[in-house]
């Protein structure tokens, strides 16, 4: 008799082999990434390997930014947007929060360089220049930048511009970033369309007298704006020191009621598009001011994550700015911009999400809402 061990079946898989933490993340191949301009970063300064490491470690940030982005948008892009998976999209523009505050928190490192010793180095890098990181341009386009709002970089004369290698030839770079401009649908606009479908008063926009629920619910909300600013002014009246103070309160009231009527009836949209956009904004004070009721909790919780999200870009970009000043002041920057003044108007005028931050000066509180009407529609609903 054999005292043999049967074989395994021919068909077994074969047995896998242990995966390794360095050969898992590439570490040989990363580590050999940050020699610049030169054959090893044995040539170079700590300074330079580490101004080459921070960006690096930005370009990976951007990548994740980038995913949580597309994931996002392709939620929103979809005509029925399922309840359930809104706090999916929630976590991952949250996700987006951090990520950008790592981006900030990078810039205490850089300043670590003083001025002198990054001089040491700046020349190598002309014409290089952070423009021409295609990831944070995609990024831009991604959540739905208009190029008509865009400053001009210097000699580039435009982004895409900034993107060609030195003789006009296209880079993987501007490649990337023309696959992204050929994407039809951005974050903002998958949003608006999906709150455009917000119920509002139980109406949606399918249903024919939509148009007057949405007209009637938005003069109910601009009354309880007037009662509650007359109201503020009237106690801050009574501790103005001149008839002028008083005067000029009066005024701000006023200018405040007029600027809350043409925001909320999108006087500053063309014609044609005024309904929708009309309907946007009462969406969005809906939102905000039942965000108690079950089915509107989580559409505020996106609508201030969004706000969470482009705050914590504005923060990088304004960190950015301040962390140029201190180490290079006011020079012109490598790629001949402006340098910080460039980065200092990116920081105050690129906003994608405005309507999300202009609606927050007409919040209310909740005891001067205007009276909900169909609460029940907005409860959750168990099917059998």
């Amino acid at each position: 008799m054999s005292t043999q061990e049967p074989s395994p079946p021919s068909d077994s898989p074969a047995p896998r082999r242990p995966t390794l933490y360095w050969e898992y993340i590439k570490v040989e191949e990363l580590l050999a990434l940050q020699s610049g301009l030169s054959d090893t970063d044995a040539r170079l300064s700590n300074d330079e390997v580490m101004f080459i490491v921070v960006h690096q470690v930005d370009e990976l940030w951007f990548k994740l930014v980038l995913r949580e982005l597309v994931t996002v948008r392709d939620l929103f892009s979809q005509p029925h947007v399922p309840e359930t998976a809104l706090a999916s999209a929630v976590r991952s523009l949250r996700r987006v929060v951090v990520l950008f505050s790592q981006l900030s928190n990078h810039f205490e490192l850089m300043e670590t360089l003083t001025t002198r010793d990054y001089l040491a180095f700046r020349d190598k890098l002309s014409p290089a220049s952070g423009f021409q990181s295609a990831q944070l341009r995609e990024i831009e386009v991604l959540l739905g930048l208009n190029d008509d709002e865009r400053i001009p970089l210097g000699h580039e004369g435009s982004y895409q511009a900034a993107l060609k290698h030195p003789g006009g030839e296209p880079s993987p770079a501007l490649a990337r970033l023309k696959a992204r401009l050929d994407e039809s649908v951005t974050l903002h606009s998958a949003l608006n369309d999906w709150l455009y479908r917000t119920p509002i008063q139980g109406s949606t926009p399918d249903q024919t007298q939509d148009e007057t629920v949405v007209d009637t619910f938005l003069n109910e909300y601009l009354q309880a704006v007037e009662r509650e600013g007359k109201n503020f002014t009237v106690l801050a009246m009574r501790d103005a020191l001149t008839p002028q103070d008083q005067e000029r309160l009066q005024l701000r009231h006023e200018r405040g009621m007029a600027s809350a009527r043409a925001f909320l009836h999108a006087e500053d949209v063309t014609a044609p598009m005024r309904p929708r956009e009309k309907r946007l904004r009462a969406a969005l004070v809906f939102i905000e001011s039942y965000r108690e009721l079950p089915l509107l909790s989580w559409p505020r919780e996106v609508v201030d994550a969004l706000v969470a999200m482009e705050q914590a870009m504005l923060v990088f970009r304004q960190r950015h700015a301040r962390m140029v000043e201190r180490v290079i002041g006011r020079r012109t920057g490598t790629g001949g911009s402006a340098g910080v003044d460039y980065l200092d108007q990116t920081a105050l005028t690129y906003r994608v999400f405005k309507n999300l931050w202009a609606v927050r000066t007409l919040l209310l509180r909740e005891e001067a809402l205007p009276a909900l009407r169909h609460a029940e529609r907005y409860e959750v609903r168990v099917e059998s």
